[in-house]
């Protein structure tokens, strides 16, 4: 979409969103005030723009009389190019995504107990940047490891303000390697081992259709580590989707509606994943990065204790902050990565 369309839609979107009847429709109006919000900047800009252009001319054109308007020349001059900068960034196009908040799953891999131990970690690390940015968390489903780690956890990440969550930490996906001593280790050896880390943006139903008839969903009773907190009813419910076969167990809360719930949140978000997959080819790489086997050679990102180093292998970050990162410091490496995606799309549109 080029500019002269965006500013024909802004136009248009001032003119619903100023209709009573608009707002009757809650839905509706927060889906068309998000996207006003977004061709805001856009709009701004270019009317900033179009007003420095204007001013510049009248400023050339009364130089010759009168040295003050020579400097206000030149003052201008200077901002046309900071500000069609400005412009050409924001027309980027979007990851259409980048509002939604997300589905995390953390899983262990290769290492046994000290990989399940490093999950935990990771969970920390993505709860305590959460908190930082005011998001709200939400541990959808855990397999806790008998030594207070997880095998396997999903957690829900929702944003209160207008950046989304995905759009900070759609990169965490693939394989995330640790070197450090583990707490198993008698001999003081450093071991390496890796947990996967999946990221899906979170579906709304109106997002994804699913049909009940295309679902089997099983009732179980839910376990804990070393046979604790056993349930003594079926609460624990996997859902199959029989079209994909797509395989979703929930067993955290004590109901079983509440573990179908939980369920099928996961299940629409990974469906989504696959939609876009299909109907993407760039989606369908940029997943094809995360993780396809939880191995320690496939890894996106590498944490030495030892050193106190953060590597991020995809972007060549590197930085001797560890235990701030893991206390929840990630804004310098996503940024990285964010800088590093805007830099790509810059030249692909150049």
């Amino acid at each position: 979409m080029n500019l002269d369309e965006l500013l024909k839609e802004y136009s248009e979107l001032e003119s619903q969103l100023a209709d009573p009847a608009v707002h009757a429709d809650q839905n509706k109006a927060r889906t068309l005030g998000r996207r006003y919000s977004q061709l805001t900047p856009i709009v701004t800009t270019y009317r900033e723009l179009e007003s420095v252009r204007d001013d510049l001319t009248a400023a050339k054109e009364l130089a010759g009389e009168d040295d003050t308007f020579a400097a206000e020349a030149d003052e201008l001059e200077a901002r046309v190019p900071q500000l069609e900068d400005r412009l050409r960034h924001l027309l980027i196009p979007r990851d259409p995504n980048d509002d939604k908040d997300i589905i995390m799953e953390i899983k262990a891999g290769e290492g046994g107990e000290e990989s399940a131990l490093f999950a935990g970690d990771l969970l920390r690390m993505y709860l305590r940047y959460a908190e930082r940015l005011g998001w709200k968390t939400e541990i959808i489903d855990s397999q806790p490891s008998d030594l207070g780690g997880y095998k396997d956890v999903t957690v829900g990440i929702r944003a209160k303000g207008d950046e989304g969550v995905w759009s900070r930490l759609k990169y965490e996906g693939g394989v995330h390697r640790v070197q450090r001593v583990p707490v198993t280790e008698s001999q003081g050896r450093i071991h390496t081992s890796a947990a996967g880390v999946l990221v899906y943006p979170e579906a709304e139903e109106v997002d994804v259709q699913i049909d009940p008839n295309d679902l089997r969903i099983d009732v179980y009773r839910s376990s804990g580590p070393g046979g604790q907190s056993v349930n003594t009813t079926d609460s624990a419910v996997r859902i199959t989707h029989l079209p994909t076969g797509v395989v979703v167990s929930c067993q955290n809360e004590k109901s079983q509606l509440q573990n179908k719930e939980s369920a099928m949140r996961i299940l629409r978000a990974r469906l989504l994943a696959i939609a876009q997959e299909e109907a993407d080819a760039a989606a369908q790489a940029e997943r094809k990065s995360q993780v396809r086997t939880v191995d320690r050679s496939e890894r996106v990102r590498t944490y030495n204790f030892p050193e106190n180093r953060i590597s991020d292998h995809r972007v060549g970050f590197k930085a001797y902050n560890l235990d701030q990162v893991l206390d929840g410091d990630l804004n310098a490496v996503t940024q990285a990565l964010i800088d590093a995606e805007m830099a790509e799309k810059l030249a692909q549109h150049s």
